[in-house]
């Protein structure tokens, strides 16, 4: 599981924790819970969209000496 997934998850359940609290506060702080997740998921999805590889330049055998 990709971590942009488990925050997804993670959103989603406490997301559902907030439907089910009678407590505002409680369910506010869930909500809020959720949306942070969401942004971090959403920042996992930028972080894995800017991952290039390159491999690094080879030296010629004369630098190398």
């Amino acid at each position: 599981m990709s971590m942009r997934d488990h925050y997804r998850t993670r959103a989603a359940e406490f997301h559902a924790r907030a439907r089910m609290e009678s407590d505002e506060w409680n369910r506010r702080q869930f909500e809020s819970l959720a949306e942070q997740y969401l942004r971090l998921a959403e920042q996992a999805d930028r972080d894995t969209a800017d991952w290039i590889y390159e491999s690094p330049p080879r030296q010629s055998k004369a630098r190398m000496k």
